[in-house]
């Protein structure tokens, strides 16, 4: 997972902010013009125009790839192809928040060596921050590090069920910050479906709006964990 940068690298942070929007509307852009994306071809010949049984595979088949690893924006803007901005955003949450559970709670009870190896492999250096952050707030932690648009889901799944937080806590972040991300992929989603430039112009925006307000919350809860470890010694 990646940490939250530290006030002196604003700038970077600011930087990285814009390239993601650049990113994200020079693809939206691409997908338009193509009139295809990865996984659309499937969506329109199993889940759209399909009812119920179409909803209930869709958010089958987002819980399995988010809890396999697959991102989760992938979902998100394939909900919004294939629903709508509502009613995909809807689904496509259900199917992350899903898969969130079932890599949390397979880390947890199932395949704890398997994650810790994984984990110790390829995100060891940074594990110990994440955790700490995570014990000290587990559902603010996770909702702030949900809020920004990097990182690693499936580690931070793996990492939140070795460590025994709270699953409740940390579910109930994780779905409260996924949602801006989820509401930014379908908007996309559905804009590449009906052409529509403003549903794209309003992802970039949103996309702002989330990533600000996700390191807003790690400095708060950084600052208030200093506090606490200035104050611990005199008590």
């Amino acid at each position: 997972m990646a940490e939250p940068a530290p006030p002196s690298g604003r700038a970077g942070a600011l930087a990285k902010l814009a390239l993601l929007a650049v990113g994200l509307a020079a693809g939206g852009w691409l997908l338009r013009t193509l009139g295809a994306a990865p996984g659309t071809a499937w969506v329109d010949r199993h889940v759209r125009d399909e009812g119920l049984l179409g909803e209930a595979l869709f958010v089958a088949v987002a819980a399995l790839g988010t809890a396999v690893g697959v991102p989760r924006q992938v979902a998100a803007f394939l909900g919004g192809y294939a629903f709508g901005t509502v009613l995909g955003t809807g689904l496509a949450l259900a199917g992350q928040l899903l898969g969130c559970a079932i890599a949390f709670f397979w880390a947890r009870l199932v395949g704890r060596g398997w994650a810790e190896r994984r984990l110790a492999g390829r995100f060891g250096h940074r594990l110990r921050p994440v955790r700490d952050a995570l014990a000290g707030s587990p559902f603010g932690a996770t909702l702030a590090l949900r809020l920004l648009p990097v990182g690693n889901n499936l580690a931070l799944n793996l990492l939140a069920g070795m460590a025994g937080l709270p699953a409740g806590a940390f579910l109930a972040g994780s779905a409260v910050g996924y949602l801006p991300q989820t509401v930014i992929f379908a908007l996309l989603g559905k804009g590449v479906r009906v052409e529509g430039a403003w549903q794209l112009a309003l992802s970039v925006a949103l996309l702002g709006v989330s990533v600000g307000l996700g390191l807003w919350l790690l400095r708060r809860h950084r600052a208030g964990r200093a506090l606490e470890a200035e104050e611990q010694p005199g008590t």
